[in-house]
């Protein structure tokens, strides 16, 4: 198959995957978002899989977002920053992307706050939450979270939508559905607590169907659609 028949087959087989998973739980799969994960990817690749339907794209790097923007910016995209943000990128990011899914500090959400252009709507932003303790992984504490998401709600020019999570990785689908639960348990909490949040960041290639059987509403999709990463 040429590089678009490839593209399209792999963006199909996804989306099957997604209607199925979401007809089994009750759920309508049109509102379950595909955001396809870049890291690595040729702009060539992407262009197919952006022909081939695909809206949202995620980037975990700044610079390599802000290149794949650059060559496919004749196409109307949604770009989503999903990697660990630093001070020294949040200007980018602010004046780049409709959204950022890994927020887990207030100093950042405050530059990003302070730097998003005022010609465009408020960026979205989900707080990353480290639902299985890791060390090695970025996130707020569970326990941090009203605190964080009362204080970012005062910022004017960010609208907190949700939560995002990486779990660790299990093989069974009890293991994998565990830690998706705790994290629509806190958005659930959150807004019990007065927010309107509304999106569950949640599910990669290899557990988008639990991520979905616990509520999630946008999935991060990279291997299942590009082949394994360089």
């Amino acid at each position: 198959m040429n590089l678009q028949d490839t593209a399209t087959s792999k963006l199909g087989n996804v989306l099957q995957r997604i209607a199925d998973s979401a007809s089994q739980c009750g759920r309508q799969a049109e509102k379950i978002t595909l955001i396809a994960v870049a890291k690595g990817q040729s702009c060539q690749t992407m262009r197919a899989l952006a022909e081939a339907g695909q809206k949202h794209f995620g980037e975990n790097y700044l610079q390599e977002g802000l290149a794949h923007q650059s060559a496919l910016d004749d196409l109307p995209l949604c770009w989503h920053f999903i990697g660990p943000l630093q001070s020294n990128k949040t200007r980018e990011v602010a004046e780049h992307f409709a959204w950022v899914h890994s927020l887990d500090r207030l100093k950042i959400a405050r530059r990003l706050d302070s730097q998003r252009p005022q010609s465009l709507p408020p960026l979205d932003v989900c707080l990353q939450v480290n639902i299985s303790g890791e060390q090695s992984k970025s996130g707020v504490n569970p326990e941090e979270l009203p605190a964080l998401a009362a204080e970012i709600t005062r910022l004017p020019r960010l609208r907190l939508r949700g939560l995002m999570a990486i779990p660790a990785p299990a093989s069974s689908e009890d293991a994998q559905r565990a830690p998706c639960r705790q994290l629509r348990e806190a958005l659930e909490s959150l807004n019990a607590a007065g927010h309107k949040l509304d999106v569950l960041s949640m599910g990669m290639s290899g557990d988008l169907e639990a991520a979905i059987a616990e509520g999630g509403t946008h999935v991060r999709v990279g291997t299942a659609l590009f082949g394994p990463r360089r």
